[in-house]
């Protein structure tokens, strides 16, 4: 079993609608291509307050790299990544469209 944390950085004033779009948009599409998230954390106070940071579980680990280029590649997530870049573009600011992740053994 490995567990892997992804970190999304986003743009100060951006953070309350990520949570929104990880719910309706990211976790259909996840359950789709058997990506299961453990949990989601956001950080209230300190310098990471523009950070969420989820838990995914991978058994066995070849499944990681498939499901997850899997998922990149479906319509939905493209989309919302086009139109999350669109906008960052438009503020003059940048957000990670991909997460920092790194993965641990259980």
């Amino acid at each position: 079993m490995i567990y892997e944390l992804g970190v999304y950085q986003r743009v100060p004033g951006r953070m309350p609608k990520l949570p929104a779009r990880f719910r309706d948009q990211t976790l259909p599409v996840w359950e789709k291509h058997g990506i299961r998230p453990v949990g989601f954390w956001t950080t209230l106070v300190g310098e990471s307050s523009n950070e969420l940071t989820y838990m995914l579980e991978w058994d066995p680990l070849a499944h990681c790299e498939t499901r997850w280029t899997a998922f990149q590649n479906d319509p939905p997530c493209t989309r919302a990544a086009t139109t999350t870049s669109a906008r960052n573009r438009s503020s003059r600011a940048s957000a990670s469209r991909s997460p920092r992740r790194q993965a641990f053994r259980r």
